[in-house]
C-alpha cells in the first residue's frame, strides 16, 4: 500500500465562525487521501464583541441577507452531518480560545476535542461560549482539569500567543475565516468545497516539490 502525500495546513479560525465548523469537517476528509497534519492558529473575528456577546441582528447584516446567509449556512451543515441552529446572539470568543490554547499544552487530544466541542456547543446546542461557568463545563467534558482552566485566564503566555497569531495572520493577509494555508505555499479562504481543499493541496505539494 502506497504512502500517503504529507501535507501540512495551517488554519486560521475562530470557533463562533460557522464556516470554521464546516471547514473543519471537510479538512477531516482529506485524511483519506493526503498524510495531513493540521495546525490551527485561533483569531478573534469579533474582537469588540461585549463579554456578554451581541444579538446577531446587531452585527450590521440586513435582514434579507442575514435569513439568506442563514438558510446557506444550515444546507451546508446538514452536508457536513451538522446541525447548526439558527442563531440570534454571538458570543465574545476571547476566553474560549484562550482555554484552547492551554489545551494544546495538555495533548493534541485535549485540543481536538475541546475545539469539537465548543464549535458543537455554540452552533448546535446554542450555548454561550463566551461565559466562564459554560467553558468550565465544556472544559470538563473534554477531561481538562480546572486547573488548566484557570491557567488559561490568568498566564499571559496564551494572550501572548493569540496576540501572535493575530499578528501573523495580519503580516500574510488574512482578511476572513477560514483562511487555510497549504505547505506555506497556497492559501485558501472561506468555506470551500473538499474538492477545492483537495486541489489546493495537490498543487501546494507540486510547488514544494519545485
Amino acid at each position: 500500500m502506497n504512502a500517503l502525500p504529507p501535507v501540512r495546513a495551517t488554519v486560521f479560525y475562530d470557533v463562533i465562525c460557522p464556516f470554521c465548523y464546516i471547514g473543519d469537517r471537510r479538512l477531516g476528509q482529506m485524511h483519506d487521501y493526503f498524510d495531513l497534519s493540521v495546525d490551527w492558529r485561533p483569531i478573534e473575528i469579533h474582537p469588540d464583541t461585549p463579554e456578554a456577546g451581541r444579538a446577531v441582528a446587531d452585527l450590521g447584516y440586513p435582514l434579507e441577507q442575514l435569513q439568506a446567509m442563514q438558510a446557506h449556512l444550515a444546507r451546508m451543515g446538514r452536508e457536513e452531518g451538522i446541525d447548526l441552529m439558527q442563531l440570534e446572539r454571538v458570543s465574545n470568543s476571547h476566553r474560549a480560545l484562550l482555554l484552547l490554547e492551554a489545551a494544546r499544552d495538555e495533548g493534541e487530544g485535549f485540543f481536538a476535542a475541546l475545539q469539537e466541542i465548543l464549535f458543537h456547543a455554540f452552533f448546535t446546542l446554542g450555548r454561550d461560549i463566551g461565559d466562564p461557568a459554560v467553558l468550565k463545563t465544556l472544559a470538563a467534558q473534554a477531561g481538562l482539569p480546572l486547573e488548566t482552566v484557570e491557567l488559561a485566564w490568568n498566564d499571559p503566555i496564551y494572550e501572548e500567543r493569540l496576540a501572535e497569531n493575530q499578528q501573523w495572520a495580519k503580516k500574510i493577509g488574512v482578511r476572513g475565516t477560514p483562511t487555510v494555508i497549504f505547505n506555506d505555499h497556497l492559501a485558501v479562504a472561506g468555506a470551500v468545497p473538499l474538492k477545492t481543499l483537495m486541489q489546493a493541496a495537490a498543487e501546494a505539494l507540486g510547488q514544494t516539490a519545485n
